[in-house]
């Protein structure tokens, strides 16, 4: 076993490094995500299964950052959309926080969505539901959601505001802050939206994580 340590640690060191690259490569040239997509999908297919328990999804550290934004958001949103969701725990948090939302999840990967379905199961209401889809094409139309969450995910600046509505929120959090491989800099996320109409609203910390809000032009 203790042979085995150090390169079960060099294999983890290497995914990050990956993900940091994969991160920077979509935000700075979405127009290479093309050329990536397969191989993300496969990567967190294979990490699916236990990807609760690798980066402690759900606890109140992962999810601090988020927990705070939300507290920005004001009036509560009708219709909300947590892009990158994994294995959901994101999105789950939007729905407790406003309880007369209806809540969607959308994750590249189907295995990511398979765990997210089996810890809400049957929903009669709908309010609650997983999808795969591509967080650079998203299967709505313009204006269907007021909020729009990504908790360590690249955002897609062009198509965040495509589907907010007019006064929408989009928020993006890093549970580790810059030492999270998907983490975006304020700057680069504060540039990067304004281009398509959503302006900074607030930034700040929580726990070890960090976030950012912007709200679509009314």
């Amino acid at each position: 076993m203790a042979a085995q340590e150090p390169d079960q640690s060099g294999r983890a060191a290497a995914r990050r490094r990956f993900a940091r690259l994969m991160h920077r490569l979509v935000v700075r040239a979405p127009w290479a995500w093309p050329l990536v997509r397969g191989g993300m999908r496969r990567q967190f297919d294979r990490y699916a299964a236990d990807w609760d328990s690798r980066v402690d999804a759900g606890s109140p550290e992962h999810l601090a950052p988020l927990a705070a934004a939300l507290l920005h958001v004001h009036p509560a949103p009708e219709r909300a959309l947590d892009v990158g969701t994994g294995t959901g725990e994101a999105a789950l948090l939007v729905a407790r926080e406003f309880p007369a939302a209806r809540v969607r999840g959308v994750d590249i990967s189907a295995e990511m969505i398979a765990q997210a379905r089996a810890k809400v199961g049957l929903d009669p209401e709908g309010r609650i539901a997983f999808k795969v889809a591509d967080s650079a094409a998203l299967p709505w139309p313009d204006g269907s959601f007021d909020l729009l969450t990504m908790l360590n995910a690249p955002p897609f600046f062009a198509e965040v505001a495509r589907v907010l509505r007019p006064g929408g929120f989009a928020v993006v959090a890093a549970s580790w802050g810059p030492r999270t491989p998907f983490h975006t800099p304020d700057e680069l996320l504060r540039r990067g939206f304004e281009r398509h109409g959503v302006r900074e609203l607030a930034s700040g910390e929580a726990a070890e994580g960090t976030y950012w809000i912007g709200r679509a032009a009314a």
